[in-house]
């Protein structure tokens, strides 16, 4: 890491830890990157993460941490960054105005993961911490994307994300899962990502638990309902984000070891290289993570760690009818409620 001075919070709420905020969310954050890595090195059984540290122009940096070729991920990454600057991005003084004219401070694990079989969803997940001046949040989500879909994979990876919001707040899973459903949503194309997981940002304790840009969204309509909560101190939220962090093992590793034994042929792996361009479409084009890495000045190959190794485009691609790729079109890309999802459920 550089050694320039990092910013610190200048008008903290009284709760707020002022000397030792960012060294406990730095080392929550290398803790997650260090736990999920030795997890998917014993899922995975054969690949290894491969380490790259850096430094960043301006302040801070990160490790980045790579598998490839192993015996379930093609390639996969684990990001930790820490980062500080004088000069706030577009992305955050769009969102929060009242932070220009201060210096910055993030911190964050970013993960994506591209299994090789096509029945073995690739998964995101990314969880920061944001300070500048008198304004500090956390953010961040986890979501699926399955080519070949199970709804008893969706029902499993939604009730074990909505157990750990439920242990903070009744109203996270409901609100954060709409939230998931609309941020991980191609406008282009007018289709979801894959069968979302929950998202949130802006969470500083204060006002209403949806922060985002659809006034008239699933979320915000749903957040209205709820009224503004109670005022959630800093120490519950860092004990959230801890949460959320540490069910990502148990909410991606039985889906795994379920679905890595079935075999698959050339449809079905090009099938899973057209629908990976989604993601790269997604992540070029929309994805917060890497529109503030590349305006901050981040490290190029970590931000885009994210992309898969292989992919591929087909011009006006239909599925045939009554295929089960098409029930990923009709069923699964459409906001469902899976946490609450029956063997014996109807999907629409």
């Amino acid at each position: 890491m550089t050694a320039s001075t990092k910013p610190q919070i200048t008008a903290p709420p009284s709760d707020f830890p002022l000397k030792s905020s960012q060294g406990r969310v730095s080392k929550l954050m290398q803790d997650l990157q260090d736990e999920i890595c030795q997890g998917l090195e014993d899922l995975d059984g054969l690949g290894k993460f491969k380490e790259d540290s850096w430094e960043r122009p301006g302040g801070g940096g990160g490790r980045s941490r790579v598998i490839r070729d192993g015996g379930v991920f093609e390639q996969g990454g684990v990001n930790f960054s820490e980062v500080w600057g004088e000069t706030l991005p577009p992305s955050i003084l769009g969102q929060r105005p009242e932070a220009k004219g201060h210096g910055f401070y993030a911190t964050g694990t970013s993960m994506v993961l591209h299994p090789r079989s096509p029945y073995v969803p690739t998964v995101h997940l990314n969880y920061r911490y944001f300070e500048a001046g008198p304004v500090w949040w956390f953010g961040g989500g986890i979501d699926l994307t399955p080519y070949y879909p199970f709804a008893e994979d969706a029902n499993h990876f939604h009730q074990t994300l909505k157990q750990a919001c439920d242990n903070h707040h009744p109203e996270y899973y409901p609100v954060f899962k709409r939230w998931c459903d609309e941020y991980f949503y191609l406008k282009h194309r007018q289709e979801m990502r894959g069968v979302g997981g929950i998202f949130f940002d802006y969470q500083d304790g204060q006002g209403a638990l949806y922060r985002g840009p659809e006034n008239q969204g699933e979320a915000a309509i749903y957040s209205q309902q709820v009224g503004i909560p109670e005022g959630r101190s800093w120490e519950s939220l860092f004990a959230f984000v801890q949460d959320c962090g540490k069910s990502f093992l148990p909410a991606y590793r039985p889906i795994v070891e379920r679905r890595q034994p079935t075999k698959y042929g050339d449809r079905e792996r090009n099938f899973q290289l057209y629908r990976r361009g989604r993601y790269v479409e997604f992540n070029l084009v929309y994805d917060r993570g890497t529109i503030f890495g590349l305006q901050t000045n981040g490290r190029t190959e970590s931000i885009l760690m994210s992309l898969p190794p292989l992919v591929r485009w087909e011009y006006g691609y239909t599925p045939e009818p009554n295929t089960p790729e098409a029930q990923l079109y009709e069923v699964f890309l459409k906001p469902q409620d899976w946490a609450n999802w029956q063997p014996n459920h109807q999907l629409v």
